[in-house]
């Protein structure tokens, strides 16, 4: 049977891209030791990475900042998850996908992804649909673990190319905050297409600003 694990690593932050990744099981995952991303170092991300990605099929979708503020011009962000999500799994046409619910609603999540997924193959799917899924199935362990390491990846990368400290881009993040703070100030509203300006964090800030 041809299985997948799907999750997702960054759809909270204000800054940088939405990565989505799908990973196909494969003989020698439970060797590996994967877990959850967010429990492991970030030097054990990319080891487990790349050993995830040399032994199986692997495949990413990125979605930038910019990206995503257009798409919600239109789109709930739960929708753009299930559009992003239903991509990773006709690219596999697998007969089962375990999913890390990107919705509240866990079952529709599940709903949503499989009508996609129908309509774009004409076939059925099983699909496992579970919030904390990247801690029950190691597939989805090994999703979130290369998803993670490629937000990760982009992020210092981005933060390279501006020539500033940006933190994690999540608004919790103090170095974040401070970053869109000097940054606002700076430009007002007319910000880089790399800050996810349809977010309200960055709403307060330019609120604030003109106050």
């Amino acid at each position: 049977m041809r299985e997948i694990g799907v999750d997702e690593a960054g759809k909270g932050p204000v800054i940088g891209s939405l990565f989505v990744a799908g990973v196909l099981t494969f003989e020698g995952l439970g060797k590996i030791g994967v877990k959850d991303s967010k429990k492991l170092r970030p030097s054990m991300r990319e080891h487990m990475a790349e050993l995830i990605e040399d032994a199986t099929e692997v495949h990413v979708v990125e979605m930038t900042a910019n990206e995503i503020d257009e798409g919600r011009k239109s789109q709930t962000l739960n929708e753009i998850m299930v559009d992003l999500f239903s991509e990773v799994v006709v690219r596999f046409q697998p007969d089962k996908a375990f999913v890390d619910a990107a919705d509240v609603n866990q079952e529709r999540f599940a709903t949503n992804i499989r009508a996609h997924y129908e309509k774009k193959v004409k076939g059925e799917i099983d699909i496992i649909s579970e919030w904390k899924a990247d801690e029950r199935y190691p597939i989805v362990s090994a999703a979130s673990i290369v998803a993670k390491v490629h937000r990760d990846r982009s992020i210092k990368q981005l933060a390279i190319d501006i020539g500033a400290e940006i933190g994690s881009g999540y608004p919790s993040d103090a170095k974040t905050i401070r970053f869109l703070k000097g940054l606002v100030k700076e430009k007002g509203d007319d910000l880089p297409t790399y800050i996810r300006q349809s977010w309200k964090t960055v709403e307060k800030l330019i609120s604030r600003e003109k106050a």
